[in-house]
């Protein structure tokens, strides 16, 4: 009987413990759910490759495989984090630009010319060790340095735009003018041809007027005399 109390008592403990590793592991996984939304929010939102935390060149099956494992992971329904909405609307800007041909391309370009520009302050080559099999000081600094690649071609890019809209805004601006003048112009016509016979008939009108008063008096002519 002793035995059987024993393992009564014991079973409210084994349950307890059961509930705190089950609490534990529910606080861990919070943990690294906070942890990746707060990493993923730390990237540079241009650069999918950082924000996905992978290196160029995987191919879409692996991109596909590695979005998925993290959009579950801090999917907005699956965590109280506020911030969960916005890092997992970047994960999915990422996953797009990444699948995109053309925006992936570009970003490889930016990355490429980050890679060179890193080789180059540090006076290295690509056939150095440091290039080859770069550890992971190297890799920081080469993706600090794209995030200046990136942020400089952003600001060209914008600056670009705001050339273009000035120029098209003077472009639209000499069209509205043009069509000003246009429009006056048909205004102008439209009234001449519309006050038309008017003007004829006033001037049939100063006709008749200078006919009735005998118009111009011929000379009269002298008598001679004798």
């Amino acid at each position: 009987m002793s035995g059987s109390a024993s393992e009564h008592v014991a079973a409210p403990d084994s349950k307890t413990e059961s509930e705190l590793l089950a609490m534990l592991e529910k606080d861990g996984k919070e943990f690294d759910k906070d942890a990746e939304i707060e990493r993923i929010l730390g990237e540079f939102r241009l650069n999918g490759y950082a924000i996905l935390d992978i290196q160029p060149g995987l191919p879409e099956t692996q991109i596909k495989k590695i979005y998925r494992t993290k959009s579950l992971l801090i999917h907005p329904d699956k965590t109280s984090n506020p911030r969960a909405p916005d890092a997992f609307d970047r994960l999915a800007k990422a996953q797009q630009q990444l699948l995109d041909e053309k925006q992936r391309g570009k970003l490889d370009e930016s990355i490429a010319d980050a890679r060179m520009l890193l080789i180059r302050e540090r006076k290295l080559t690509v056939d150095d060790e440091e290039v080859k099999d770069p550890d992971d000081e190297f890799i920081s600094a080469w993706r600090a340095k794209t995030v200046w690649v990136l942020m400089d071609e952003e600001k060209r890019r914008q600056r670009q735009m705001k050339a273009q809209m000035q120029e098209e805004g003077r472009a639209k601006k000499q069209e509205e003018e043009e069509m000003e003048q246009r429009k006056r112009k048909r205004e102008f016509e439209n009234n001449w041809e519309k006050t038309r016979e008017g003007r004829i008939d006033s001037w049939r009108d100063f006709q008749k007027g200078g006919s009735k008063t005998g118009g111009v008096k011929k000379k009269a002519k002298l008598k001679t005399l004798g």
